[in-house]
């Protein structure tokens, strides 16, 4: 819990929400590329924002756009993440109250 004193819940809140709308605009990006056959986000990409804390933007993304729904990688990769991810923390949360 020091961590949370000495960083601050405003300024996780804060990158919370950056991380997660870039994520999100970085799906629509990637589909309005794809339409165009233009240069594309490398998946890998589109991955690291899940995994840096923006995995309800990345998946919001998927559904809103409809990008990437036919990839199970996708649909079931970004989820488990995220789940993953929300399991740790109220596991660090409980061993460090």
């Amino acid at each position: 819990m020091e961590i949370l004193k000495t960083i601050g819940i405003k300024n996780i809140i804060i990158y919370l929400l950056a991380v997660n709308i870039i994520g999100f605009l970085a799906m629509g990006l990637d589909k309005w590329k794809a339409k165009r056959a233009s240069w594309r986000i490398p998946e890998n990409t589109l991955f690291m924002f899940t995994i840096l804390g923006g995995g309800i933007g990345t998946i919001a993304g998927i559904y809103v756009f409809r990008h990437k729904t036919q990839k199970k990688k996708f649909t079931i990769g970004m989820p488990v993440i995220f789940i993953l991810e929300v399991i740790l923390i109220i596991y660090l949360l409980y061993i460090f109250k």
